[in-house]
């Protein structure tokens, strides 16, 4: 989603991403961009940093010898880039992600792949709880430059309602 303004003074604006609860349809696809290029030094220090120690992630010679031929990308980290991707897009305004369910990966990520990504509205409601949020719930797919699907999940967020998100009180 392109970025709004929002006036904040006189003269004076602040962009703003996401999208409000009332932005949301159902069947609605938004496509992220830029994509993203993962290089060795992502996948390495991904790895490194969440302890992850299976050499098919960091240790050529042993990828080697694997049936890939070469290191693969952590999929943990893969699924943060493709979900990050979304953020600005999606999520920027969200409250809280409720659920992660129905994590996919059904081809490897390579150093050197680019990841490009999507979203599906899949059901949007009211929250019983909070009368000024709604709970949307959409699906992410990834595909690398080749066109090959990579990574798809389906995640639930308490999104506000216009005029309830954080960015629309403060002024920070």
């Amino acid at each position: 989603m392109v970025a709004t303004a929002r006036p904040v003074g006189e003269r004076r604006s602040r962009e703003s991403y996401g999208r409000y609860y009332e932005d949301f349809e159902v069947g609605d696809i938004y496509e992220h961009r830029p994509g993203r290029t993962i290089c060795e030094a992502d996948n390495t220090w991904f790895t490194l940093l969440t302890m992850n120690q299976h050499p098919l992630h960091f240790d050529k010679e042993y990828a080697r010898h694997s049936e890939f031929g070469q290191p693969i990308v952590n999929s943990c980290l893969t699924l943060s880039i493709v979900a990050g991707m979304s953020v600005s897009d999606v999520s920027q305004k969200t409250i809280a992600n409720l659920g992660w369910t129905d994590i996919k990966m059904p081809a490897p990520v390579f150093n050197g792949d680019t990841l490009y990504a999507e979203t599906e509205v899949l059901a949007k409601r009211e929250s019983a709880s909070r009368p000024t949020a709604g709970i949307v719930t959409v699906k992410t797919v990834a595909h690398k430059q080749d066109g090959r699907m990579v990574m798809e999940f389906t995640r639930q967020m308490l999104i506000p309602k216009r005029g309830h998100a954080v960015d629309d009180k403060a002024n920070y």
